[in-house]
């Protein structure tokens, strides 16, 4: 890392000099949360500076709460203290199964296909984090070494490769699966869609977390299902007694839930709540649709399980895709059917007959080289310190009396003003500022959650997105 010191100032040490330009750094994304600093040595000899004023700077880093010592190891870039705003509380919907109409979600996405617009309403994931250089050449030797049978038809469950890498990878989930249980889709929606066609019908009723993601609320509306929603809280998830009083009054044919980072709450259960909700579930015998995309994209100790980790009876439905850590592009996904294997790949076939076969040997080719745990790592350690300057900026541009959620991973905030607050007029007129939002009625199928809205932390941090971010304080207060 070369890197110039700052002019020589009168009033300041040279120590404090360095550890200003550290603190730079810092600040500018240059070094993140998590990041290595270079050795006293090191610094020493690239800066023409002693040791002694290495090791003063970062004591001073190290009181200023950036930086911290790990023994052995060095000095690393410490997740700095912030003035944290209150959490929202556990939600409390309507106690009514509801018909869906989500059309204002695909409005939302759309907003996405303006270059000019600063994208913080649709949960999408920066090209610049994502290894697309190595998988365009993958894909090319790929083309090169399969020159037939990359295009012929690929029938379920899918590419053999593939759900070889992928069984691989659950078992960090604490999932012991075979390559045979894994069907490959195109991406974790058409998991999610199959696996609600194969164990629901037309009329019957989900329970979902809520709020949820407007993407299985879309599903819901096309497949005529009812949503019933559940409370939730942004840190313990679905209020299991409320599920189990459910289940004792009305029959559920499933249900729905993102397991790990849940879109928008960023909701992450313990252990002994996933087991405890697998159990109540095979009490019932109710099948759980299992999202797990956002699994990956833990912050810190290591990947939760799956809650398909619990699962004894084979009705945990486990859905899951590269489309947050590798190529939303490339559609592709898998999924663990358990029980309704047999139903969920004849669907596939019946409504798309196959994934393509390039792209899911591209993607099996990158799991299995070995540079995905260390690609993880780098994107963990961005989203992390995204997610932190986007607190940052909320507690320094909104109302003191805004609450935001705290995620131990994925790349979503969820952002609650005060009863009463319209988000989706500040959805509309953030846009016409360039500035896209999701309001929080369209994670809802009741219509709640109005004064609310979700925000994508997925973009590196820019002077664009901060000035977005005042752009939003300011509307936000002009409302109030």
């Amino acid at each position: 890392m070369a890197i110039q010191l700052l002019d020589h100032s009168p009033d300041k040490s040279l120590y404090e000099q360095v550890a200003d330009r550290i603190q730079r750094l810092i600040a500018e994304g240059t070094l993140q949360v998590g990041d290595r600093l270079p050795s006293v040595r090191k610094l020493h000899e690239q800066w023409s500076v002693s040791i002694s004023t290495v090791l003063e700077a970062y004591r001073l880093l190290e009181d200023r709460g950036l930086i911290a010592a790990r023994p052995q190891s060095g000095y690393y870039v410490k997740q700095p203290t912030l003035r944290a705003p209150s959490e929202p509380q556990q939600s409390t919907p309507p106690r009514k199964a509801y018909h869906v109409d989500n059309s204002l979600g695909f409005q939302v996405i759309c907003s996405i296909r303006d270059s000019q617009t600063v994208k913080l309403g649709a949960a999408v994931p920066s090209m610049e984090l994502l290894p697309i250089a190595a998988l365009n050449r993958l894909t090319g030797q790929i083309l090169r070494q399969h020159q037939v049978s990359a295009h012929e038809y690929d029938v379920p469950p899918g590419c053999e490769p593939l759900r070889h890498e992928v069984a691989r990878r659950l078992m960090d989930a604490g999932c012991s699966i075979t390559p045979d249980e894994i069907v490959t889709t195109n991406g974790t929606f058409e998991s999610v869609f199959l696996a609600l066609r194969a164990v629901t019908q037309p009329g019957d009723t989900v329970a979902i977390e809520s709020p949820t993601y407007y993407g299985l609320l879309e599903a819901l509306e096309i497949l005529h299902l009812k949503a019933l929603e559940l409370p939730t809280h942004p840190r313990e998830g679905l209020c299991l007694s409320d599920l189990e009083t459910v289940l004792q009054k009305r029959r559920i044919a499933a249900v729905a839930l993102v397991s790990n980072f849940s879109n928008p709450l960023g909701t992450c259960m313990s252990e002994p709540r996933k087991k405890q909700l697998v159990e109540l579930l095979a009490q019932y015998e109710v099948p759980l649709i299992e999202d797990d995309i956002y699994g990956d994209l833990y912050f810190e100790g290591t990947r939760p399980k799956a809650l398909k980790a619990f699962d004894r009876e084979g009705l945990v439905i486990y859905c899951s895709s590269c489309s947050k850590t590798l190529s939303p592009g490339l559609r592709v996904g898998w999924s663990v059917p358990g029980r309704y294997q047999a139903k969920v790949e004849q669907l596939k076939w019946v409504i798309n007959q196959t994934t393509a076969i390039a792209p899911q040997l591209t993607v099996a080719a990158f799991l299995a080289n070995g540079g995905y745990d260390r690609h993880l790592r780098q994107l963990r350690r961005a989203y992390q310190s995204q997610m932190l300057r986007m607190t940052q900026a909320i507690c320094d541009y909104f109302p003191a009396e805004t609450r935001v959620t705290r995620p131990n991973g994925g790349h979503v905030l969820w952002v609650e003003l005060p009863p009463g607050f319209d988000s989706l007029a500040l959805y509309q007129t953030a846009l016409q500022h360039h500035v896209s939002i999701a309001p929080g009625v369209i994670f809802s199928p009741s219509g709640s959650y109005n004064n609310c809205f979700r925000l994508n932390c997925g973009l590196p941090w820019s002077d664009e997105i901060d000035q977005a971010m005042q752009t939003l304080g300011e509307l936000i207060r002009q409302q109030l």
